[in-house]
């Protein structure tokens, strides 16, 4: 017969709780340098994806003309005002659409700056909630201090804890990690973010089906806007006061570990601190998956030999050697059905490389996979295996790897072959990274509907950190934003 006591809080949710409400990240510089990066570049890569129409259909309020005139969050690049869920979502599906904002590998991958949705949604939101209380809006260096830990939060939780295995989407990690902080910036308590952490464990979780042959869609495209946005309202519903499930991971037969992990609890093998933040991957030349970003850098390096050798007739076979979780997720032969195809099929970009020198965004589009046959014939020839080494060196903590190699065989049974073990955007080319992210970012303005003058003022913000981190997140987010009359 089943006892009721009073339930200790599980050890996880718990150091969750005291790493978001205790630990001080602003002393931490370089990782102050790296969120201010990773905010612009998670910006700009939404501003890229509102020329898309299969993303921009999705903006707005879920009831049209449903807006906040005065008050509402904004939603950069477009003259919606909308409530902070809805906000959320928004800015979560636009500025992961491209599949070009940073990335975290590990046991599980993702994208931390996922997480950025959910805390510009709330911290304009509170910000707004504070003038009209007669009290100062949050600041933009609020914001940098809140990525850094709902990355540091996710991308822990990432390190040995694979959730792609059981099936699950690692948003679930998005939507914990942006609960975790959002909870706090909305004024809330320990106990307020303990009590938000476990809904947001006990939440329904995405499956993985929207990434994966032979369902692969468009949803991967918004799933973290879905994830950002069910954040904040599970947050906000923490602000009520409403209950939370102490034992939510550990509870026998009911609790996280015995549904979904056979009773194995997750492992944290390092304290949360800013490691995260500090290690974090750009994606700095290519919207692929990032998996793939050093294989596309392999083929647009040999490009030149292939032409040189006359063009991909004269290829016999192509070898890519890979690490294991390549293999798993975009190994992939057989008809590519859309653009969330294509861009998690390893073979596919490494095509688009060789053929083109170069791979973006319009790549993945139908005028191109399906018009230039080239494309398919090149894939037929590859052949994709595991190098073991490349697989320890994926995992290991201090170097952190994404290692491909690309051997080509010509007919004529001369060999050309590169191989590259750290993307640019890697810690380790992080120096090589900073003038082309500002390249990214400055660029991106060009797609949008901003005057002149509002480009130069984002530069401005841009090129000033300092002035940056005092500018108020209600001041910066009408600098970034459409008029409501545009």
């Amino acid at each position: 017969m089943a006892t009721n006591v009073e339930q200790k809080w599980d050890q996880i949710i718990e150091d969750i709780a005291e790493y978001v409400v205790s630990y001080n990240v602003r002393e931490c510089k370089e990782a102050i340098s790296t969120a201010f990066y990773s905010f612009f570049d998670s910006i700009g890569c939404g501003f890229l994806a509102l020329k898309f129409p299969e993303c921009s259909k999705l903006m707005g309020p879920i009831v049209p003309g449903n807006v906040d005139k005065n008050c509402g969050c904004r939603v950069p690049g477009t003259s919606y005002q909308l409530d902070p869920v809805m906000a959320a979502f928004n800015i979560g599906c636009m500025n992961r659409w491209l599949d070009f904002n940073d990335t975290w590998l590990a046991s599980e991958w993702g994208h931390p700056s996922d997480n950025l949705a959910s805390i510009l949604a709330c911290a304009e939101y509170i910000s707004h909630q504070n003038v009209s209380r007669n009290k100062e809006p949050l600041k933009m260096i609020d914001v940098l201090c809140a990525m850094i830990k709902s990355y540091e939060i996710q991308g822990i939780l990432a390190l040995k804890n694979s959730f792609n295995k059981i099936g699950l989407d690692h948003v679930i990690l998005v939507k914990v990690a942006s609960t975790a902080v959002c909870t706090q910036l909305l004024g809330g308590s320990k106990l307020q973010i303990m009590n938000a952490i476990s809904n947001a464990w006990i939440d329904g979780q995405a499956l993985r089906t929207y990434r994966h042959f032979p369902n692969t869609g468009s949803r991967k495209s918004w799933a973290a806007g879905d994830a950002a946005s069910r954040a904040v309202r599970l947050s906000m519903i923490a602000m009520t006061g409403e209950m939370g499930y102490p034992s939510c991971l550990t509870a026998p037969k009911w609790g996280f570990y015995d549904v979904y992990t056979n009773g194995k609890p997750f492992e944290v093998p390092l304290p949360y601190t800013s490691y995260v933040m500090e290690n974090v991957l750009f994606k700095v030349l290519y919207p692929a998956e990032f998996h793939a970003q050093t294989a596309v850098e392999c083929a647009v390096k040999l490009h030149p030999l292939v032409v040189q050798n006359g063009g991909i007739d004269s290829i016999k076979s192509i070898q890519i050697n890979t690490h294991e979780s390549a293999i798993r997720i975009i190994d992939k032969k057989g008809f590519l059905r859309n653009p969330a195809d294509r861009d998690h099929c390893l073979q596919y970009m490494v095509a688009i490389g060789l053929i083109y020198g170069t791979l973006n965004a319009s790549h993945y589009e139908d005028q191109v996979a399906i018009k230039d046959t080239r494309i398919d014939l090149l894939r037929e020839k590859m052949k994709c295996t595991e190098n073991k080494q490349f697989t320890v060196d994926y995992l290991d903590l201090e170097k952190r790897s994404i290692a491909n190699q690309i051997e080509i065989t010509f007919k004529d049974d001369s060999i050309a072959s590169a191989e590259i073990h750290y993307p640019v955007g890697h810690r380790q080319r992080r120096i090589e990274a900073i003038p082309l992210l500002k390249n990214k970012f400055l660029s991106s303005l060009n797609s949008t509907h901003f005057t002149s003058s509002t480009i130069e003022s984002i530069t401005q913000v841009y090129e000033n950190q300092s002035k940056f981190e005092t500018t108020s997140i209600i001041d910066f987010m009408k600098l970034v934003s459409l008029s409501i009359n545009s």
